[in-house]
């Protein structure tokens, strides 16, 4: 299963003032470098936890429905299913309804029953679900954990912007930054 992005988030999990402020910047200059790092901070921390901070639309593309009836959906967490389509030898994308799923939001699943949904004609990429994913629309809904590892993170990059090899170099992910999201790691078992 790959996921693509169709849509990103309105907002950022922390405003350019609100990153301003914890690093204490009163001038204008570097304006652009911060909202990049507040930016490459939420796509990391996502990346590191696969869910969506800010609500964001996917697609998740399949080759086929699993034989347990249950597709994990990441990035998560789940809010909805938008659109299910399923192609047929010739690749044509013909909908169905999305009724016959049945949307978990806790375990950021769509379960269905796998005997009753149209067998894709194509043999890759058979199968489009259209999600939108994220804790919510605002900045707010974002657990504060999670908003606080992306103000570490866009900091300690801002701080550390030299270019550095060998011993020198900067570990990637700050611990205090990967104590933050542990909690929020999808593991896979």
């Amino acid at each position: 299963m790959s996921s693509i992005l169709l849509t990103g988030p309105a907002v950022e999990p922390l405003s350019l003032d609100e990153a301003k402020i914890f690093l204490r910047v009163e001038h204008n200059t570097d304006d652009q470098l911060i909202t990049a790092l507040i930016v490459a901070a939420r796509l990391h921390v996502e990346a590191q936890i696969q869910a969506a901070l800010i609500t964001q639309s996917w697609r998740l593309t399949l080759d086929g429905w699993p034989c347990q009836g249950r597709v994990l959906v990441r990035p998560g967490p789940l809010q909805a299913l938008i659109a299910a389509r399923i192609f047929d030898m010739q690749g044509h994308a013909q909908a169905f309804d999305t009724q016959a799923f049945v949307p978990d939001p806790g375990a950021s699943t769509l379960s269905f029953m796998p005997w009753v949904l149209p067998v894709p004609g194509r043999v890759a990429a058979g199968i489009e679900l259209d999600v939108t994913a994220g804790f919510g629309d605002t900045a707010s809904d974002v657990p504060e954990p999670l908003r606080h590892a992306v103000r570490l993170l866009a900091a300690h990059w801002y701080e550390n912007r030299a270019l550095v090899s060998g011993a020198d170099q900067a570990v990637v992910l700050p611990a205090t930054v990967a104590a933050l999201i542990a909690p929020y790691r999808m593991l896979a078992l």
